[in-house]
């Protein structure tokens, strides 16, 4: 039997290394029910600049936009939205000093299976309000004089967000 050489070992071990990343480099999005998309106008709490998946942290505001969404224990309900890289994010203008805690918000999503406050953006719309100008009541921040829309898409629900979410686990 014929030893490799020492060319076949060297292109084996490059082809590994270079594809072991691309195999690993990302999750399933199976967690995110693709068939419902959810459109939620809120108040952002923080944003988290995660190099894997930048992360945008959400209290949604009650239908008349005066008010934010609160549990039974009198907490706001913070929904926790998953975007791509921060990198990829940032060439779209998404950033933690574009978006600061108090910015108001709306962003369309696919919603965790598990029921929980969560969802993946995906390519729906996410658009930011003027400063300290929320929505008409039943309304996004796409229908706002100077809003501005970040990377693509709209915000098309398929079905309307549920009142609360299921408690945290």
């Amino acid at each position: 039997m014929k030893q490799p050489g020492s060319k076949q070992l060297l292109a084996g071990a490059l082809a590994t290394t270079l594809l072991t990343p691309l195999a690993h480099a990302h999750h399933s999005f199976a967690m995110y029910d693709s068939n419902k998309i959810y459109v939620m106008t809120g108040i952002v709490t923080r944003l988290d600049p995660n190099p894997n998946h930048l992360q945008v942290f959400v209290a949604p505001l009650n239908n008349e936009r005066t008010e934010v969404l609160k549990d039974d224990k009198g907490e706001p309900v913070v929904w926790a939205i998953e975007m791509r890289s921060a990198g990829e994010e940032a060439r779209h203008g998404i950033t933690v000093n574009a978006f600061p805690r108090g910015s108001i918000v709306s962003i369309g999503f696919h919603p965790l299976r598990n029921g929980f406050p969560g969802g993946g953006r995906g390519k729906n719309g996410f658009f930011k309000c003027p400063d300290d100008t929320p929505p008409a009541a039943g309304k996004h921040c796409d229908s706002v004089p100077g809003s501005k829309l970040y990377g693509e898409g709209g915000l098309t629900p398929t079905e309307p967000m549920p009142k609360q979410a299921a408690p945290k686990p």
